[in-house]
């Protein structure tokens, strides 16, 4: 039987050293038939849903682990751009022309 598990990415490298694999499509860990489940408890969010659930396949939800509590959102704050004059050369904007050349960069 298959088992979703809702593994942060700090500890990827764990889940998939004791066995679990990648599901790319889904984007999920899983594992699959395994006999003992203690080494994964930490990643199961819910056993008796995992366990007896026919949909077992299907993405767990994105949650907190136990104990962490949602932060609200404070946005991204950013500084306004500085718009530099065009100078009328048939160049990429990235690339530099003879009338920008020498300016700095801001």
């Amino acid at each position: 039987m298959r088992i979703n598990l809702i593994t942060p990415f700090a500890e990827k490298d764990a889940a998939k050293a004791l066995g679990a694999r990648w599901d790319s499509a889904k984007k999920v860990w899983y594992i699959k038939d395994v006999a003992d489940l203690t080494a994964f408890m930490r990643w199961i969010p819910d056993l008796e849903a995992a366990a007896e659930s026919p949909a077992a396949g299907a993405a767990h939800p994105k949650t907190n682990p136990p104990g962490v509590r949602a932060q609200p959102s404070r946005g991204v704050t950013t500084t306004p751009r500085q718009e530099l004059p065009h100078c009328g050369c048939n160049v990429l904007p990235w690339e530099d022309c003879k009338h920008t050349a020498n300016q700095p960069v801001w």
